[in-house]
């Protein structure tokens, strides 16, 4: 049995799988709940190594508030933050219009944990 001939598949014809990826992270942000979307884009804009060290906290009023280790860390990212207000808004159907650096430490699970049982 003899297959039928096709045309043999060229790059040209194929988006790049980067392009396509980058479409459905941004699909995805811009359908998230009010709020989340800037928050959520944060890890994306910053990358592995930075989001490994810092923590969106939340998003109001168009700022988008950052927790960051210390004041070095702090002083580095605001150098930074005209990029990465670039690519979030880039990303996110909320405009974001400044991110907010916070100095502060990362909470431990045991503490989030004791933090909960002490809500009503």
């Amino acid at each position: 049995m003899k297959l039928p001939q096709t045309k043999p598949m060229t790059l040209r014809s194929m988006e790049p799988a980067g392009t396509g990826l980058e479409k459905i992270v941004a699909s995805s942000l811009r359908r998230a709940p009010a709020g989340q979307g800037p928050v959520l884009a944060w890890a994306v804009a910053c990358g592995q190594a930075v989001s490994l060290r810092t923590f969106a906290l939340d998003f109001q009023q168009g700022i988008l508030r950052v927790r960051v280790p210390d004041a070095g860390w702090r002083k580095e990212l605001q150098s930074l933050a005209g990029q990465y207000l670039a690519v979030i808004n880039r990303y996110t159907s909320e405009a974001v219009k400044r991110i907010e650096f916070v100095v502060g430490q990362a909470e431990s699970a045991s503490s989030i944990k004791g933090a909960r049982a002490l809500r009503p």
